[in-house]
């Protein structure tokens, strides 16, 4: 069964809009996986964090990967790029984060979907918007719901 899922991009260390434009390029060759579109660059001050400002962005693909296998994919690419975790929120080379997969809820340990703060973020939610300005977060409704909250957060498209 093929599954859209959203995964959600971001990077502040080094050459951080190379990084992205390099991770999109890495999740065209998902296996079992057809790439589908990308969001716009998007730079976004750190939330919770420190550091240099971030490049975002969004993809969705659709998959026949389990959620698990997906996220084990995307944690493998993380770290082929000099992903550290020193410490929750840290600056980062690479973050991936399995934001939507279909309108699955999963609560395991190591995976949360959809992701739990993706309605908090603008960093999140405008480029995922802007892929589908209709899509729906399991368990909370229309995401466009949410934009209004985080209005605050400073984002631009690069």
């Amino acid at each position: 069964m093929t599954i859209t899922a959203y995964i959600g991009i971001g990077a502040n260390l080094g050459d951080a809009r190379a990084m992205v434009e390099y991770a999109i390029a890495k999740l065209r060759s998902l296996p079992q996986t057809q790439f589908e579109q990308a969001s716009s660059l998007f730079i976004t001050a750190p939330i919770d964090s420190s550091g240099d400002d971030y490049i975002n962005a969004v993809v969705a693909v659709n998959t026949e990967l389990e959620a698990l296998a997906l996220l084990e994919h995307l944690q493998a690419l993380e770290l082929s790029c000099g992903r550290e975790r020193p410490y929750r929120n840290a600056p980062r080379t690479l973050d991936l984060d399995l934001l939507l997969y279909g309108q699955q809820i999963i609560d395991v340990p190591h995976l949360n979907v959809p992701h739990p703060r993706m309605t908090e973020r603008a960093f999140v939610l405008i480029p995922l918007l802007q892929l589908d300005p209709f899509v729906q977060i399991p368990g909370k409704g229309a995401a466009h719901q949410f934009a209004p909250a985080v209005a605050d957060q400073g984002i631009r498209k690069l």
